[in-house]
């Protein structure tokens, strides 16, 4: 088959995080990943157990609500992968697993500007750019500016949204705040039910 009629390869972003909670500024940053990137879907993955945080809410309860948040875009979907693994969750071991289940595609990781800047300490470093395109968001005006990154392996996006945060969502409920048009109307309405971040570790 020539190159000129050669299908295109599907082109997969994926979106790890915490998520908790998931909120606007995720699901924002992942649809202007979607359309500069052209991606066909954007997979998000919640982390199972992240090695560099020691407390985080109930995996089921942080799945739950990005399925809740990311429903009503068909372009969305939402991975166990991460939960599902024993263990501390590395990128390295997301990638592998996505790299499995979608072994035809190019790969796209899209990840916060603050979580690249200690790329250089994640696990088997120097394997995730064969893996993956990394796509590294932030908030204007923050342009992401770390050495010794491959130039060819990792794209910057500016996404104003990004001025919201889980931290800040999380210190406003167990403040007694609203979080309304900050995370998406039915997360909001599951932390209520759930009783979710009354108190913060």
């Amino acid at each position: 088959m020539s190159a000129e009629t050669a299908p295109r390869r599907s082109r997969i972003g994926i979106m790890g995080g915490t998520f908790d909670p998931i909120h606007n500024g995720h699901l924002v940053a992942a649809s202007e990943a979607q359309e500069q990137f052209e991606l066909d879907e954007v997979i998000f993955v919640p982390t199972g157990k992240p090695w560099m945080k020691s407390t985080v809410t109930a995996g089921e309860h942080r799945y739950l609500m990005t399925v809740i948040a990311t429903a009503a875009n068909p372009g969305f979907n939402v991975s166990r992968v991460d939960l599902e693994r024993e263990g501390a969750t590395y990128t390295i071991d997301t990638l592998r697993d996505m790299r499995k289940a979608y072994p035809d595609a190019d790969l796209f990781f899209i990840t916060g500007a603050d979580a690249m800047t200690q790329i250089m300490e994640w696990k088997d470093v120097s394997e995730v750019w064969d893996l993956a395109h990394f796509i590294a968001v932030s908030r204007p005006g923050h342009p992401l500016t770390i050495s010794g990154l491959p130039t060819q392996g990792v794209s910057s996006l500016e996404v104003p949204a990004l001025a919201i945060s889980s931290t800040d969502c999380r210190t406003r409920v167990s403040q007694g705040s609203p979080v309304w048009y900050l995370v998406p109307d039915g997360v909001v309405q599951y932390i209520a039910k759930h009783h979710l971040y009354r108190s913060m570790p």
